[in-house]
């Protein structure tokens, strides 16, 4: 999953421009990949929640410098309660996790919470054209979306029309995907 993972982590951080002092905040890190990038961008503090006690150890493997360091905190836990305070995360990723979010309107309202104004959100998916060729992403698993249904799914979230950009994106070896980028204007 690493390497199928490595370009919509790249594409999904750049999106965000983090800049030197960004706080950063990824919803689903999974082994740490992403965290250990946007730590690599920023002098401020990056956050990760991850449900997934297997990830979070691999996670604090990956980044242990950097934990040790304090630019790092990792945590287990929701997406609907996010251990960080108002208003103070700069940037938030979310990569290959939007499938799993069945409240999207209380994870929303949590990252909008979160969300410092001005702030960038960083939200990659997999295209349904090309999750329903994968045996292991039915509809029973995962939530599938095509651009239409990511940006709407994200309005249903609360975000207004006009902060929300999907664009289609093709990887290698015809994997079509759609990166949404939301910009606070609170």
């Amino acid at each position: 999953m690493r390497f199928v993972n490595e370009t919509p982590n790249r594409l999904a951080i750049d999106a965000l421009h983090i800049g030197s002092t960004d706080t950063v905040l990824e919803l689903g890190f999974g082994p740490g990949h992403a965290i250990k990038l946007a730590a690599a961008r920023t002098s401020g503090l990056v956050y990760g929640v991850d449900q997934s006690r297997v990830m979070l150890e691999q996670a604090r493997r990956r980044n242990r410098t950097a934990i040790r360091e304090g630019r790092v905190v990792l945590h287990q836990g929701r997406f609907d309660l996010l251990p960080v305070g108002d208003a103070s995360v700069d940037k938030i990723l979310a990569v290959n996790v939007i499938y799993f979010w069945r409240d999207v309107q209380a994870i929303a309202k949590e990252v909008r919470r979160v969300l410092r104004p001005g702030g960038r959100v960083s939200i990659y998916a997999t295209d349904a054209s090309t999750m329903q060729k994968w045996k292991f992403a039915s509809e029973d698993t995962h939530r599938l979306f095509a651009a239409a249904d990511l940006s709407s799914t994200l309005r249903e979230g609360g975000f207004d029309e006009h902060e929300i950009a999907v664009n289609e994106v093709r990887l290698a070896g015809g994997i079509q995907g759609l990166l949404a980028t939301i910009v606070n204007r609170a």
